[in-house]
């Protein structure tokens, strides 16, 4: 299988992000890392990390050839992105690659990134989220469903 991931992830150190006085280090990543992981379809490393202003990001690839990868899409795309109209989450799903005519197509180059909006928003929440709203447990292929309609 081939995955969507768009060339070496960068690992990035968080240790010097800092959100009030608190700095965000590696810990702030592992209970969202590990959901992550057991996500059907998300493959290979999960890059990380903050910017100046607090706010963090995370990077995978999804392996479009899997049978459910783009209900994974859908099911991440609702929660990150449109949970509800009025009230969103303090973060955007989406798909991110370098330009293709360089590079090449979505099994080799394309990338999903979480980003938050909001420093207060820890990668930890939206764990708790998706582990709330997504097929339960999420590593369970046959909670899923998978048809087309």
């Amino acid at each position: 299988m081939r995955s969507l991931q768009a060339g070496p992830v960068r690992r990035t150190s968080v240790a010097r992000a800092v959100k009030g006085d608190v700095a965000m280090d590696e810990r702030a990543f592992v209970k969202l890392e590990d959901f992550l992981k057991r996500v059907p379809g998300i493959t290979g490393a999960i890059g990380k990390g903050t910017s100046d202003d607090g706010n963090w990001w995370v990077k995978f690839g999804i392996d479009i050839d899997h049978p459910l990868a783009w209900q994974v899409v859908q099911e991440l795309g609702h929660v990150v992105n449109y949970l509800s109209l009025d009230e969103r989450l303090p973060a955007v799903f989406m798909p991110v690659s370098p330009p293709p005519y360089m590079n090449g197509g979505p099994r080799d180059f394309l990338s999903w990134v979480i980003e938050s909006s909001s420093p207060d928003f820890r990668p930890g929440t939206l764990a708790e989220w998706l582990e709330g709203r997504l097929p339960r447990p999420v590593d369970d292929l046959s909670q899923w469903n998978d048809d087309e309609s």
